[in-house]
């Protein structure tokens, strides 16, 4: 496994990255995530922007974003539902608790 730590911070369309990780793992699958500090507004109203993926074979297998105009979901295998935004914090163990669930070992 590899670990990419992006930390770093800057201003793109009055965004900021507050966090990006991504790991490559010897299987050659991916987990990814970005968040980014934004505005709030009708589209963002917690002031975030987040993209959260595991992807597996060349195939997302979980993601979690509020892109595209669709609010808070989740991508879990073919489906995709409404996710409730708690925190980031919780955003996050929600993600990686179902990657656990399909990887099965996480670092």
């Amino acid at each position: 496994m590899t670990n990419i730590n992006i930390g770093c911070y800057y201003t793109y369309m009055q965004a900021k990255l507050i966090n990006h990780n991504k790991l490559l793992y010897s299987d050659g699958s991916i987990l990814e995530t970005k968040i980014w500090m934004v505005s709030k507004s009708q589209r963002f109203p917690r002031g975030y922007k987040y993209s959260l993926v595991y992807i597996k074979d060349g195939e997302r297998v979980i993601g979690y974003d509020n892109a595209e105009g669709k609010g808070d979901h989740r991508h879990y295998c073919n489906n995709e539902e409404p996710y409730v935004f708690i925190s980031l914090k919780q955003l996050i163990n929600d993600f990686m608790a179902d990657v656990k669930k399909i990887k099965g070992d996480l670092p």
